[in-house]
């Protein structure tokens, strides 16, 4: 007799990093950007032969130029599941007035936002809101990236890039909140950014050391997903899993997607292509 332990509670699907543009590739970088159409729509096909809650896009959709929307997008079209984006700071690489556009533009009514699936949280963090690129000219959080990013720069710290960047203090005080609040209703958590914030890298958010601090505080919080490191890493701490997806746009023909299953005491991360294959324990 099969018993429900038998099945995953849920299964969804990753994409990281397609960045996206009609340009010619970076060699140097084993960056393909054009490729990334054709990566894109064969992840599709398979997620569409799935059984799955939703995909996400963990950011960088495109590589550069506003425009680069109209030719990726409709790709998405064919998906048949519920689709999310987070943005990283490459879609941010846009003309400096139509930086106020991008969120929109891929459907987000927020850039940070959460949902519920089977009892689990999904908390999608704006991980370019202090930034030196992300928020438009003369707000006041350029002003906040910049002397965060000195103070880093001070310090010798390895993730003092001026392409990183993190949320405001409203916005971790809302993260911390939202955990919570799953916490009081019985819901786990998993938590999804562009930044990676552990094992420490040079792709690191500049405020990886709170985030840290904060997921592994609450044995709610399963795992934080990222993309933005397209070499892709990972880690444990206090049982909660760190997965940086590797970036799609790397390589001219090998892809990279994954389909993660979620079941009663693990979670099982089906790697396609560059990507790893991972058997993880749930920490409750």
């Amino acid at each position: 007799m099969t018993s429900f332990s038998d099945f995953p509670s849920l299964r969804f699907g990753i994409v990281a990093d397609p960045q996206y543009a009609a340009r010619a590739p970076h060699l140097g970088m084993n960056r393909h950007y054009a490729k990334s159409l054709a990566k894109l729509a064969e992840a599709i096909e398979v997620f569409n032969r799935e059984d799955l809650s939703f995909v996400i896009t963990l950011g960088d959709i495109i590589d550069r130029d506003f425009e680069s929307f109209d030719d990726i997008l409709p790709v998405y079209g064919s998906l048949r599941h519920d689709n999310f984006f987070l943005l990283g700071n490459h879609d941010f690489s846009v003309a400096a007035d139509r930086l106020v556009d991008v969120a929109k533009r891929v459907g987000l009514t927020s850039p940070c936002y959460s949902f519920v699936r089977h009892g689990w949280r999904f908390i999608g963090l704006n991980g370019n809101e202090v930034s030196t690129f992300a928020p438009p000219e003369g707000h006041p959080y350029r002003d906040i990236a910049a002397r965060r990013l000195a103070e880093l720069r001070a310090g010798d710290a390895i993730n003092a890039q001026e392409w990183n960047a993190m949320p405001s203090d409203e916005q971790f005080a809302w993260l911390s909140g939202q955990i919570e609040d799953a916490g009081a209703t019985g819901e786990r958590v998993i938590v999804m950014n562009h930044y990676p914030v552990y094992p420490p890298n040079e792709h690191d958010s500049w405020d990886r050391e709170r985030i840290i601090t904060l997921l592994t505080a609450h044995d709610n919080v399963a795992a934080y997903l990222s993309g933005h490191n397209h070499a892709g890493n990972f880690g444990t701490l206090d049982g909660c899993h760190f997965l940086n997806f590797k970036g799609m746009v790397d390589t001219e023909t090998e892809n990279t997607f994954a389909i993660v299953e979620i079941w009663a005491d693990r979670m099982e991360v089906r790697g396609f292509g560059r990507e790893d294959s991972r058997m993880l324990k749930l920490r409750r």
